[in-house]
């Protein structure tokens, strides 16, 4: 799927949930738990040791989810992520490693950037579609208004301290494509997907 198709459909879901999966096991029934909720979209993190293996597994069983990976922070876990399936990775900084190893697999990269500096390293790299994170320890919505104006054909997906009660607010501003957030995604899987519902509600 060419790179500019993925960003329409994560701009059309709104919402990147960010998953962490302690176990493989877990990872069917939180995927189906976010199907159910009408959220077919997913930033499986290289947080534990079982995310390659849970990606594929998604891949592979949910044919219909855009499933990506989140926290990657070097090029092993970038090939890793990219042989198990994941059609977009996701980092919480820039990493040079990582875009060049996407850019070499034509792989939609979202890094993780707070300064214009790190804008500017990332644009270097031919990236404009850039995750800000953590957005609400870096002053928020202001922020990102701030490094826009200087960049004005960045596309930003916020991440970090999104939640019911802000994302509206964050999706009113034309340059954010969606928000990443993982309120979503704590208690039981019939929770995850009460919750997913009411998050999809809202920002429909």
């Amino acid at each position: 799927m060419p790179q500019t198709q993925i960003i329409e459909k994560i701009k059309q879901t709104k919402i990147v949930p960010v998953v962490v999966l302690n176990s493989v096991e877990e990872t069917l029934p939180k995927m189906q738990a976010l199907i159910n909720g009408g959220l077919p979209c997913a930033e499986i993190t290289f947080r534990t040791p079982c995310a390659a293996e849970a990606i594929a597994l998604t891949v592979k069983k949910f044919p219909e989810m855009l499933v990506g990976a989140g926290t990657v922070i070097n090029r092993e876990q970038c090939e890793k992520a990219i042989a198990a399936g994941s059609k977009f990775i996701v980092s919480p900084g820039f990493s040079e490693e990582v875009a060049d190893c996407c850019k070499a697999h034509d792989m939609l990269y979202l890094p993780g950037v707070v300064t214009p500096t790190e804008a500017m390293a990332a644009i270097a790299k031919g990236l404009t579609t850039l995750k800000f994170f953590p957005v609400s320890n870096y002053g928020g919505l202001k922020t990102i208004k701030a490094i826009c104006a200087a960049f004005p054909y960045l596309q930003i997906m916020p991440t970090g301290g999104i939640s019911a009660d802000n994302i509206l607010e964050y999706l009113a501003y034309d340059k954010i494509i969606a928000c990443g957030g993982s309120w979503m995604m704590s208690g039981t899987p019939k929770e995850i997907e009460e919750k997913t519902r009411a998050a999809v509600k809202l920002v429909k």
